[in-house]
């Protein structure tokens, strides 16, 4: 008990034994604020009620009007005199207390230092200051507080360490952040004192509190108590405002929504510390744009921020509101609201968005059309009304016909820039067949209607499509018109007869027709009749003449106001006739004068008819004394042949004559020569003579023949 008698006495002798205060100077007029920001009271019982302690300084420089005042420890107060005084029996208070005054004109805070026990307190001496000790030589630390933004004039003096060691044989030492290390030299200690002091103003945004250690060493520098920690905590002021993410926020509400339907939910942050009012906000609607039909279509929650509908729901009515959008002016106070608040606003556009509570209506209920016959396309434009938003699919319309297009002629589209509906004919009218449509017309949302809406007759129109009568060109039937005709028929023979007639039944016309192309000029048309004849020999080798087909085109004209057109194909396919000789392919044969294989060459035929006319051929040789002694023809199949020598040649060229015949009835031939090169074989190389060709006549065979038997 002694010891702590003795802590307590060297706790409170250094301290001021009477009420004081300490002013800030360097200010000349008036400062709105405290006067004085730092109070001192030594007190040694218990707080009663009313118990005047100090009386604070402030002064907004306007009269103080409206002045409140709030003390951190709820169980204080300040009156209407600015005594700070108890509201009840209080057995002790916390170390430090901390008055905020307010004004429309001023908001600051004081500091208000209490030293002192209650006489009969159940809690110990360590308990009440915070301090830990653990033997004799144990260093007092109590924690210690200091308000942000703090002005000049610094160093101040924020609390005192205790040593329970003589003063005069120790000196204090102070450190880590904040002390030596950094941010260095914030904090100081009176190395004989033990007094801990600020050296200037602090952010509890940056920091909010620090930790330190205190020692003691002899004035040889050995330590002789510690290290203790003292922890300083950096008081809150209101120095941040609200601050909303975005500028600009986006909502939507369906039309017809209850009242109390949440729309959106506003968030602002601020940076003070969340367990004080500096950081309590409540949210306010300002300003709501336009203000009809109600300034108050909206409420906010005040502390949540969530915006709700606060008008009836037959009152929000999309298609009645003056405007879709609503702009509203949201404004973020802190200090709970109270009128020195700081404010951070943004802005939330809220969409009445729609439902299909509307469906569509024709403008009229008949609409007519007229089409030409024959034509097709965008005949009419149907309009419809729709209150619902054109943008949605409440708004946006389908068109059907239900009713009047057995052979669906007709089709209907909705336009995407006006939302009518585009009647069309996809298949040509006749007017011949009908002239006179009546079409029903359904329009719908593509949204489906509400449940207490449904459509009505308005939803349906009826279409009078009046078919224009004009004058048609002459069909041919059949188009194409096909024939079968044999080529090199005489001149002037009969082809077809073409056939064209005039749709337009009502009228009676004339029909003339012409050549429209008949690329080998080898027809004719009766312009009358429409019978086409031979104007010259058709033949089937032409090359107008593709796969054994030639094709002519013909025009038929009426004699209509104007006068209308048609064409019509004719295609004949030709017949072959044998009146093309067959020939020997290929022209030229080689051989070497040493060949032990007698063989020359392989022929065949060609021929340009078709079969029978063609194939299979005969390939033999010409009728001339001798060829047999030297040269002989095989057949191969029914299109070649073998051509072989019968003993060896000098190197020379021959014409063998040769005599090739097709199929045909009657047959035709064709007599032709093939070209005999036979020529010095060295080395895989052939050496033939470029000199003229030796008939292979009977003389030259003999000569042959001869010269074999001398060198032998």
């Amino acid at each position: 008990m002694e010891i702590g008698v003795r802590i307590l006495l060297a706790f409170l002798v250094p301290q001021v034994a009477h009420v004081g205060g300490q002013e800030d100077g360097g200010h000349e007029g008036c400062v709105p604020g405290f006067q004085v920001k730092h109070y001192q009271v030594v007190h040694s019982g218990p707080f009663q009620k009313g118990q005047v302690l100090i009386q604070v300084k402030f002064d907004d420089c306007v009269g103080n009007e409206d002045l409140k005042f709030e003390v951190s420890d709820p169980s204080f107060h300040v009156d209407g005199d600015l005594n700070l005084v108890p509201q009840r029996d209080v057995p002790y208070s916390s170390p430090v207390l901390f008055i905020h005054g307010l004004s429309a004109h001023a908001h600051d805070m004081a500091q208000v230092e209490v030293t002192g026990l209650p006489v009969q307190s159940p809690h110990t001496l360590r308990d009440i200051l915070g301090l830990t000790y653990r033997s004799k030589r144990s260093l007092l630390v109590p924690p210690m507080i200091v308000t942000e933004n703090q002005r000049a004039p610094f160093p101040r003096i924020i609390g005192r360490v205790i040593s329970t060691e003589k003063a005069g044989n120790h000196i204090f030492r102070l450190t880590g952040p904040g002390a030596d290390q950094d941010p260095k030299g914030l904090f100081t200690i009176d190395i004989d004192t033990g007094d801990v002091s600020v050296s200037r103003s602090l952010d509890r945004e940056a920091i909010d509190s620090y930790q330190l250690e205190v020692s003691t060493t002899d004035l040889i520098g050995n330590l002789v108590e510690g290290p203790a920690i003292l922890v300083i905590t950096v008081i809150d002021q209101n120095d941040n405002r609200p601050i909303f993410k975005e500028t600009r926020y986006t909502g939507e509400v369906l039309e017809g929504s209850p009242t109390g339907t949440t729309v959106m939910t506003m968030m602002a942050f601020d940076a003070d510390d969340p367990a004080t009012d500096n950081a309590a906000l409540r949210y306010n609607i300002v300003r709501q744009s336009p203000d009809n039909p109600s300034s108050n279509m909206f409420y906010i929650d005040a502390e949540r921020g969530d915006i709700v509908t606060a008008i009836s729901p037959v009152l929000l009515d999309r298609e009645t509101l003056p405007t879709t959008t609503y702009e509203l002016e949201i404004v973020a106070k802190d200090m709970a609201g109270s009128e020195v608040g700081l404010t951070g606003t943004a802005t939330a556009t809220i969409t009445i968005t729609d439902k299909n509570d509307h469906a569509p209506e024709f403008t009229h209920p008949l609409f007519e059309a007229y089409v030409n016959e024959g034509s097709t396309g965008v005949v009419v434009n149907l309009t419809v009304d729709d209150r619902d938003d054109p943008a949605t699919g409440a708004g946006r319309a389908t068109y059907s016909i239900i009713n009047g297009d057995p052979t669906q002629s007709f089709e209907i589209q909705t336009n995407p820039d006006n939302n009518e509906g585009m009647l069309s004919v996809v298949k040509p009218l006749d007017y011949e067949a009908t002239a006179f449509h009546t079409l029903l017309i359904k329009v719908e949302n593509e949204d489906p209607l509400i449940s207490h809406v449904g459509y009505g007759p308005s939803s349906t129109a009826t279409v009078h499509v009046t078919v224009l009568d004009i004058n048609e060109g002459p069909v041919f039937f059949p188009d194409p018109l096909t024939v079968n005709r044999m080529e090199n028929i005489p001149v002037g023979s009969f082809v077809a007869s073409l056939n064209a007639t005039d749709p337009d039944i009502l009228q009676i016309q004339s029909i003339r027709y012409a050549v429209l192309r008949d690329p080998a000029a080898w027809l004719s048309v009766n312009p009358v009749r429409g019978t086409v004849n031979t104007s010259a020999v058709l033949d089937r080798e032409s090359p107008y003449v593709h796969d054994n087909k030639y094709t002519a085109v013909f025009i038929a004209t009426d004699n209509g106001s104007p006068p209308a057109t048609g064409t019509g194909t004719l295609v004949i396919h030709l017949e072959d006739y044998n009146d093309n000789a067959p020939y020997v392919v290929p022209s030229v044969a080689r051989v070497c004068e040493d060949a032990h294989d007698m063989n020359v060459a392989i022929v065949g035929g060609r021929d340009k008819d078709l079969t029978p006319n063609a194939a299979p051929f005969k390939i033999e040789l010409a009728k001339q004394p001798g060829l047999d002694k030297t040269w002989k023809v095989t057949r191969v199949n029914s299109t070649h042949s073998q051509i072989m020598l019968l003993h060896s040649l000098k190197k020379a060229n021959y014409q063998l004559p040769l005599l090739i015949t097709d199929s045909g009835v009657p047959p035709l031939s064709n007599s032709t020569e093939v070209k005999v090169q036979v020529c010095v074989c060295k080395k895989n190389k052939m050496h033939c003579s470029s000199s003229h060709s030796h008939r292979a006549s009977l003389l030259v065979l003999l000569a042959t023949l001869l010269l074999a038997l001398l060198c032998l």
